[in-house]
């Protein structure tokens, strides 16, 4: 579920952005303007099997907080379970948990935290949130009682052990780890292909490497909150489920 097209965070590695590009339904500069959608943002909603991951393609942010908060109550008013991702805004958790705190049950928030190294975040995802801010955000939706989770998905830097065990007191569910999918590819479609981001994307793909996600994998493998993305159980020969809305 999704009510907007483009996001202010305007991530370098973008699938989304990357996506709508390729398909021309917005322009190279336009990504980080969104525009909402009002014909989602008005319709009504039924129960639906499964779980509603929503946003998929933006993210949370002041811009869209009233629309997407109208939008969510429907959701979890007809009974549904919602899977909320986001590289988070404190405040914006904050008041998703008060309006919303009578569905908790039917709520995992799935924060997205790729490095605890504010200047990696900043070159990588520029428009979204330091790292002490999504990590007070996850704290307080644990402080309420809410379902929580962390993607490391993609991981930044040559240290996810660290957003690991900085996110683990706060966690109810798990923690999601997995490569950058299609880096080179989607930088290139984004309009993001230049000397800089090829030099990052070279050090990506090096503590990206196969014996290095094996060396990750082995010191992990046998903790029970960490989950691994398809990208690396295909390195490491973990089954990668065929049923679709199995690998959340």
């Amino acid at each position: 579920m999704n009510i907007q097209l483009g996001c202010e965070n305007n991530c370098r590695y973008c699938y989304a952005r990357a996506m709508a590009i390729r398909e021309e339904k917005i322009g190279l500069k336009q990504w980080n303007k969104p525009v909402l959608q009002d014909d989602i943002i008005r319709k009504s909603y039924g129960k639906r099997d499964g779980t509603i991951m929503f946003p998929t393609t933006h993210d949370i942010t002041a811009f869209n907080i009233d629309q997407y908060i109208h939008v969510l109550l429907g959701l979890l008013q007809a009974g549904n379970k919602v899977l909320i991702v986001s590289k988070p805004r404190t405040e914006l958790i904050d008041r998703i948990c008060t309006e919303c705190a009578t569905y908790k049950e039917q709520i995992l928030f799935r924060f997205t935290i790729g490095s605890t190294n504010d200047s990696v975040l900043k070159f990588w995802e520029p428009g979204a949130p330091p790292f002490k801010v999504r990590l007070r955000a996850l704290q307080f939706a644990h402080e309420g009682e809410f379902k929580t989770s962390v993607s490391i998905e993609p991981y930044l830097d040559d240290r996810p052990d660290k957003v690991i065990e900085a996110v683990r007191p706060y966690i109810t569910d798990a923690i999601w780890v997995g490569k950058a999918n299609f880096l080179i590819d989607r930088l290139k479609i984004n309009d993001e292909w230049n000397e800089l981001t090829a030099n990052e994307a070279a050090n990506i793909r090096e503590f990206q490497s196969d014996d290095k996600v094996l060396a990750l994998y082995e010191e992990y493998k046998n903790d029970p909150i960490v989950k691994w993305k398809e990208s690396i159980k295909v390195i490491v020969g973990i089954e990668v489920p065929t049923q679709a809305g199995l690998d959340i």
